[in-house]
């Protein structure tokens, strides 16, 4: 089946770190880093990517728009997102997965929980 590929999109170095050494103890996984949404939207047609995980609040292209972009493009709106973000309120919840993230994790959050989220999105492919 190969391997499986996330792309994390965090402006925070530490962020993506912390997300890159959680996930490594789950299986073994091919990851991306992008450090904006702009990046991110540079390395989406260029790779095979099987979930991303974004935060909201970053320069440039933020990850609202991240997901808007995926959802509106045949070849990457059927990708899984999860939205990692500080921004924890109910109408960023719901804005966030109105616009098409599957999961909403609010920071700090448990790394079992995201463990849990990337085995049930990335078994079923």
């Amino acid at each position: 089946m190969g391997v499986k590929t996330i792309l994390i999109v965090d402006d925070s170095r530490a962020m993506r770190e912390m997300l890159v050494s959680t996930l490594e103890t789950v299986d073994d996984f091919r990851i991306l880093e992008a450090a904006t949404g702009f990046e991110a939207m540079r390395l989406l047609p260029r790779e095979k990517v099987d979930i991303v995980l974004t935060d909201i609040n970053m320069p440039d292209i933020n990850g609202l728009e991240l997901i808007s972009y995926m959802r509106s493009s045949p070849n990457h709106s059927g990708i899984p997102i999860i939205i990692i973000s500080t921004e924890g309120s109910h109408k960023d919840i719901e804005k966030g997965t109105l616009l098409g993230a599957n999961e909403y994790l609010v920071k700090p959050f448990d790394p079992a929980d995201l463990q849990q989220l990337i085995v049930k999105y990335l078994s079923k492919g």
